[in-house]
């Protein structure tokens, strides 16, 4: 066998270090799913075996009564949903070009107001104004209260995602690129959306991966925000039942006989994990349609010849 020289000697991995990488990457593998595993299989579990055995990988009685529970409110829920993938949908499409608008200009050092606003984005990702001054300027100055809006403009833009699509395009679109277009006689808008945009989907849709887990998981902002039921989102419905499930849970010996009856045959820990299967489900089968473009677009961004 010939010696190994050069930079392939620095490249490679002792066998040793091989394994222990592997056993690492195994565990921290196996931490993240297990918990998974477990959420799931109590959401398919009978309260009366949760009651016996506890907790298991592996249901001891299968049982669908969480879910059945949950679905009971699907004059609710289902509406519940529709609203969370119209609000997730165009606020992920509304944030991603804001941001990267924004992030574009940035980038541009030959702008005169570049270091005002570079600071002016900055400043707001180490402080902010505290919720207070955030409600009063989202419900009170702006009158967005009780819409839809409400629920997409406070969460298009923000300052991690602007800095990072500014550190993309100043180290990885050549200036080269935008001077030639620029003497072509192209606009900054034609070059931003036909030159900018088509290279950098890499940093696309990182954003909208950020922006579409933001606004398929909020609930806050329906709770301060939303009084309408017609405008709740997916997640705070379910927040809302899963209060209403805790503080029957929690207020047994308060309640009638009938509601005592109804509680004694409520699937109470299969239906919170029901609901967490319910809210993470859709989100988790959308990340693989921007996994593609991680992949695809590491390679692009290049002067060819």
């Amino acid at each position: 066998m010939s010696a190994v020289s050069g930079i392939q000697k620095f490249s490679r991995v002792k066998p040793g270090t091989n394994v222990f990488f592997n056993t690492v990457m195994i565990v921290l593998s196996l931490v993240c799913i297990i918990p998974m595993l477990l959420v799931v299989s109590i959401s398919f579990s009978s309260e009366e075996a949760l009651r016996e055995y506890g907790y298991r990988l592996i249901p001891a009685s299968f049982s669908l009564e969480g879910y059945a529970y949950l679905f009971k409110q699907g004059g609710t829920i289902f509406p519940s949903l529709g609203m969370s993938i119209l609000v997730t949908s165009i606020g992920t499409s509304l944030g991603v070009i804001l941001n990267a608008l924004l992030g574009y200009v940035l980038s541009r050092r030959e702008y005169k107001l570049q270091p005002f606003y570079v600071w002016f984005v900055f400043i707001p990702m180490i402080f902010n104004g505290g919720l207070v001054a955030s409600y009063f300027i989202v419900a009170q100055f702006l009158r967005l209260r009780d819409s839809m809006w409400v629920l997409i403009v406070p969460l298009a833009v923000s300052s991690y995602n602007v800095i990072l699509c500014k550190t993309f395009f100043r180290s990885t679109i050549p200036d080269s690129l935008l001077e030639s277009a620029k003497i072509d006689g192209a606009s900054q808008l034609t070059i931003f959306f036909k030159i900018v945009f088509p290279l950098s989907l890499p940093v696309l849709a990182t954003i909208a991966l950020f922006l579409s887990f933001g606004y398929w998981n909020d609930w806050f902002t329906s709770m301060l925000y939303i009084d309408n039921p017609r405008l709740f989102t997916l997640q705070a419905y379910l927040n809302r039942l899963l209060g209403d499930i805790n503080f029957l849970a929690q207020n047994a010996a308060l309640l009638g006989v009938s509601q005592a009856q109804l509680l004694a045959s409520m699937p109470k820990e299969a239906a919170r994990m029901a609901i967490v299967v319910v809210a993470v489900l859709p989100i988790a089968c959308a990340y693989p349609f921007f996994q593609r473009y991680f992949v695809s677009g590491l390679t692009v961004g290049a002067v060819k010849g």
